[in-house]
């Protein structure tokens, strides 16, 4: 999986088209590098962590973006180098950059060494946001089992608090990018 997952990010928001952002400003998307600082997440093989990896992948990501489908953008991240950022200020960060989308990056783990795939979580209560959460979770999902050739774990439901928080606000998803053991 490895750098591929960079790629299919990119291409990924490429083809998105969300609609109601106003014309006379950039795009604004935040991409969110989970954990961080004290919160390691998940723990790979050699000892890789959840954290730096999301903060990689997010890193490349948005180095040299201007664009989203023609149209100019910004990308910001939620944090820049290993440091703890509490999820309400993730969410307070997306409010004040007015973000038109939030995507949250992480690596599932499980105790069961037989899990493997892609998923992606959306908030399905009172969500204004819904059908657009739901529709970038599937066009994410599919694309990245396309690029990486992973299991289709499917967009699930979940009560997240980045997902939460944002609910009347943007769409949001939480991006489970693969499973930590299988990144050598």
């Amino acid at each position: 999986m490895k750098l591929q997952n960079v790629v299919f990010l990119y291409l990924l928001l490429k083809t998105c088209l969300f609609f109601g952002q106003d014309v006379y400003r950039p795009l604004r998307i935040v991409i969110d590098p989970g954990h961080g600082g004290m919160d390691s997440g998940a723990r790979g093989l050699n000892g890789i962590l959840e954290k730096d990896l999301v903060l990689d992948l997010a890193q490349r990501l948005i180095t040299g973006q201007q664009e989203f489908d023609g149209k100019p953008a910004e990308y910001f991240l939620t944090r820049y180098t290993d440091t703890l950022i509490s999820l309400g200020d993730r969410t307070k960060l997306a409010r004040i950059l007015q973000a038109d989308l939030f995507i949250s990056l992480h690596y599932n783990d499980a105790s069961n060494s037989n899990a493997t795939g892609v998923e992606v979580y959306a908030y399905n209560q009172e969500n204004p946001y819904l059908e657009q959460s739901i529709w970038l979770g599937h066009l994410l999902e599919k694309r990245l089992v396309v690029l990486t050739g992973q299991k289709s774990r499917g967009v699930k439901f979940a009560n997240f608090q980045v997902l939460r928080d944002l609910k009347d606000f943007c769409p949001a998803i939480v991006l489970e990018v693969g499973f930590i053991k299988d990144i050598r």
